[in-house]
């Protein structure tokens, strides 16, 4: 009667947390939703019409050069190259190789589909032809503007680093912000394709971390010190 005494309390704990999680999660993709739908109606063609009109000049070099760090094979090549090199030397300092290259390789994935279904066009469609919203199935590059695959690579990254460099979080953070700012900038996305876009980078590294890499970066730690 114990063992099932304690496997049933198990079982109670398990299910109160899965339970606790998936409603957090639930909450934040409304939010979330809900923030993209109302730039959709309200900011994204006048901050898109205010940003084409000072995107010009030194600023928008620098930011050129910003929007390139958001380009996901930095970050696939880095962390695989990593991986490879240490995996049978050092199997366990291999694993935050492996970890940023599977999220940002996710985050990817996840975007490109999505763009895809969605088909929605970039704000270069609405300078030039007065063309907004959304025509599903869509590949070519002018109708693959949600959500952003920089935004969502930036942030998945930052969240990869952040995890595994605590102290440094706040640097992380700001950087992937600066350069899901740069696509709005730059007039290569609307507001609401960063923000659905940094949103699924971060969840990718989040869940990809708690489902598979937490006990092996925990294990890793543990045998640094």
């Amino acid at each position: 009667m114990y063992f099932y005494d304690q496997l049933s309390d198990l079982l109670k704990k398990s299910i109160t947390s899965i339970m606790t999680r998936a409603f957090k999660w639930s909450i934040a993709v409304v939010a979330v939703m809900l923030l993209c739908i109302l730039s959709y109606i309200f900011i994204d063609i006048k901050a898109a019409l205010w940003f084409h009109t000072i995107n010009n000049g030194r600023y928008s070099d620098l930011f050129n050069i910003i929007t390139d760090f958001g380009e996901s094979q930095w970050y696939l090549i880095t962390g695989m190259l990593f991986f490879v090199v240490l995996r049978k030397t050092y199997p366990l300092r291999a694993q935050p190789g492996l970890f940023l290259a599977s999220s940002v390789a996710a985050s990817g994935v996840s975007a490109d589909v999505i763009k895809y279904i969605a088909g929605r066009a970039r704000p270069i469609l609405y300078f030039s032809e007065q063309l907004y919203g959304f025509n599903c199935f869509h590949y070519e590059y002018e109708w693959i503007s949600f959500p952003s695959g920089h935004a969502a690579t930036a942030f998945s990254a930052a969240i990869v680093f952040t995890t595994l460099y605590p102290r440094w979080r706040i640097l992380f953070l700001f950087a992937g912000t600066l350069i899901a700012f740069s696509r709005i900038f730059l007039t290569q996305h609307y507001i609401s394709d960063v923000i659905a876009g940094s949103f699924l980078g971060m969840a990718s590294s989040i869940l990809l971390y708690n489902l598979y890499f937490k006990k092996k970066l925990d294990v890793s730690a543990s045998r640094e010190i």
